[in-house]
């Protein structure tokens, strides 16, 4: 099912709605500002994000959803726990969702491939021979 057609279903009628004072909340793992929107539900997208607390209490444990097996939800989630140079945890490229290679893209529309532009092919004094010029 579409992101559109299941936000459409849980958008007035979910366990994890909240309505208060003239505003409506959601509750939903993965759903980083608690608002209810197509935008921050986490329930509905095939790529989310979610920060919980390490259950030693040292540290958080940063929650995204893989990219196969969705419909098996014990497995459908990868926990990395952060506790030791948060630094450098965050700063590599496997734990940034902005660095993962997105499916059905061609290389060169990635921004990702832009920041390494291929090199020239070296001629070896060879040119090409010319394409003949089509005639009337």
């Amino acid at each position: 099912m579409s992101a559109h057609l299941q936000w459409m279903v849980v958008r007035n009628c979910s366990s994890f709605l909240i309505k208060r004072h003239k505003q409506t909340y959601g509750t939903e793992p993965n759903n980083l500002k608690a608002l209810n929107s197509f935008h921050y539900n986490g329930l509905i997208h095939h790529k989310t994000v979610g920060v919980e607390s390490a259950a030693d209490g040292k540290g958080v444990v940063v929650v995204m959803k893989r990219r196969s097996g969705q419909r098996k939800l014990d497995t459908s989630y990868v926990r990395t726990t952060i506790n030791k140079n948060t630094g450098a945890t965050q700063q590599h490229p496997a734990h940034d969702p902005k660095e993962q290679v997105l499916p059905g893209f061609a290389h060169g529309c990635h921004p990702q491939s832009q920041r390494h532009p291929a090199q020239p092919e070296a001629n070896d004094g060879e040119e090409e021979a010319a394409r003949p010029t089509k005639s009337a």
